[in-house]
């Protein structure tokens, strides 16, 4: 089943020219209807302890109008009209913005997110936070770094015995049905390597009977397996890694598994995790 209905989070207060274009090629593959949100948190929410004078919270109040005004003209400008379903959705809101992108994910069935290597300190009134997000959400994130592409013709499937990875393997059907190359690829100690090859096995066998044509991989680990699963797709050339991600919310924080950690790091290949 394609994807008949994508969501994209347009950051607002800066350029999402990169990741629309995404977003407008994986409309066009899948003949896809596409949902823009975008959403920004008043400043006393970052600072409920502080008391905002009436002067400054009112300047966010109209610098949020503005941006979300700017993030919609950017996203109708970005999307083409061939597109037969363009839907946006903005708003102030009280929660976390991954919250909130997380609960308009039901209209959805993938959410398409960006990442980048700026080095300023995130802002939790106008920035998503993916960790969050990809930890609540129900549906698949597709995660796309500014220099990424979406031509996804080497697919790598991170595969572990967990229902995460079973998730997720299948949420990323529609990709892995277009591919040119899948493999699903395992890391695993000395003496589970022959489970796990068979487990892995039945993955393929699985993919086979959806008409994918995929090979499997299963191998030793030389250090820790988030850098393994790392190499394993630079030495494939994959463009897109799916795997599923693990991890748990601890004093107000959520400790991700250095598979999740390192996927959601920004690179020159896309991500889809499912949880």
């Amino acid at each position: 089943m394609p994807y008949a209905s994508l969501m994209v989070s347009v950051a607002v207060g800066r350029s999402n020219k990169a990741l629309l274009q995404s977003v407008s090629d994986l409309a066009d593959i899948f003949h896809s209807g596409v949902i823009g949100v975008a959403a920004c948190r008043p400043i006393q929410t970052a600072h409920p302890s502080y008391s905002v004078p009436a002067k400054l919270f009112d300047e966010d109040r109209k610098q949020i109008s503005m941006q979300l005004r700017a993030a919609e003209a950017e996203y109708r400008a970005a999307l083409p009209a061939r597109i037969s379903r363009v839907e946006w959705r903005s708003c102030t809101t009280l929660l976390p913005i991954s919250d909130h992108l997380a609960r308009e994910a039901r209209g959805a069935d993938i959410v398409v997110v960006g990442v980048d290597r700026g080095s300023s300190p995130p802002d939790a009134t106008r920035q998503l936070d993916v960790r969050a997000l990809v930890m609540q959400i129900g549906r698949p994130v597709l995660i796309v770094p500014e220099a990424a592409g979406t031509t996804f013709d080497h697919i790598l499937v991170g595969w572990k015995e967990t229902r995460e990875a079973q998730r997720a393997v299948a949420d990323a059907l529609p990709f892995l049905m277009q591919a040119k190359q899948v493999t699903v690829a395992a890391v695993a100690a000395k003496d589970e390597l022959t489970e796990v090859r068979n487990q892995v096995a039945d993955v393929v066998s699985w993919l086979g009977h959806h008409g994918v044509d995929a090979q499997f991989l299963v191998r030793a680990p030389r250090g820790a397996h988030a850098n393994e699963l790392n190499a394993i797709a630079g030495e494939l050339g994959s463009s897109l890694v799916v795997a599923g991600a693990y991890g748990y919310f601890r004093e107000r924080e959520w400790v991700l598994g250095g598979v999740t950690t390192d996927l959601l790091q920004p690179t020159m290949r896309c991500s889809l995790l499912s949880r």
